[in-house]
């Protein structure tokens, strides 16, 4: 079973907990970081009934209206996704000089990235045809809706970028459910946060069933909750 694969079995708050604790326990990183490594409130999860995704970072920069943006070819794009082995995340900020108006992602997008193995997308900006989207099966996270677009070009490949408050790189993994999105940075041991999250699971789960003895009081449950913490 790949790392993807078992990091997959983990929702991103869990996986947060795993990065938060692994910068804390580290001398390499600043504990001043973990505050940047989720999405904010903006991104939103369109069709949770599609479940969650992990996969490496590509990104894009698109314009949804400008005409007269610096674009470069959409193949740059394409045969990029195309030449990296997945799990892929697709990661799409709109710098237009009026972001969201248009959409940036649609339901013939959505099958096209299915077909070249692209787990979801992560959109700063808006998407439309969510129907279809759910169709092709993909799963996407975005600002919001819109049911059209503008002159739609491409400006950046796998340049860093920032998608609700969260900067990401290429190759950075990425654990995206109905939460919002967490990332383990690509300098980072991913196996060791595997670990961590196992023993953050086991741990809460402790917790957990301590609260739900009958009777239990909470005097009675801090006491055992510090045994456990010793």
């Amino acid at each position: 079973m790949s790392i993807y694969q078992q990091l997959a079995k983990f929702d991103s708050p869990t996986i947060f907990n795993a990065v938060d604790k692994y910068i804390n326990e580290s001398k390499t990183y600043s504990r001043d970081t973990h505050s940047l490594m989720y999405t904010d409130k903006t991104i939103k999860c369109l069709l949770p009934e599609l479940g969650s995704i992990v996969g490496k970072a590509v990104t894009a920069e698109v314009t949804t209206n400008d005409p007269d943006s610096k674009s470069i070819p959409w193949d740059d794009y394409y045969s990029t996704l195309e030449d990296l082995e997945g799990p892929i995340v697709s990661v799409i900020k709109d710098v237009d000089s009026n972001p969201g108006r248009g959409a940036c992602f649609g339901d013939g997008m959505a099958y096209g990235h299915k077909m070249l193995g692209v787990t979801g997308a992560i959109v700063d900006g808006t998407v439309r045809d969510l129907y279809g989207i759910k169709e092709a099966g993909l799963p996407i996270w975005a600002n919001g809706l819109v049911p059209g677009h503008g002159t739609f070009n491409l400006i950046s490949v796998n340049s860093s970028l920032t998608i609700g408050s969260l900067r990401i790189q290429e190759n950075d993994i990425l654990v995206a459910d109905i939460n919002g999105c967490t990332k383990i940075p690509k300098e980072f041991n991913a196996e060791e946060i595997l670990n961590l999250a196992v023993q953050i699971r086991e741990f809460e789960q402790n917790i957990f069933e301590i609260y739900q003895k009958p009777n239990m009081t909470y005097s009675e449950a801090r006491k055992e909750i510090n045994q456990i913490t010793k």
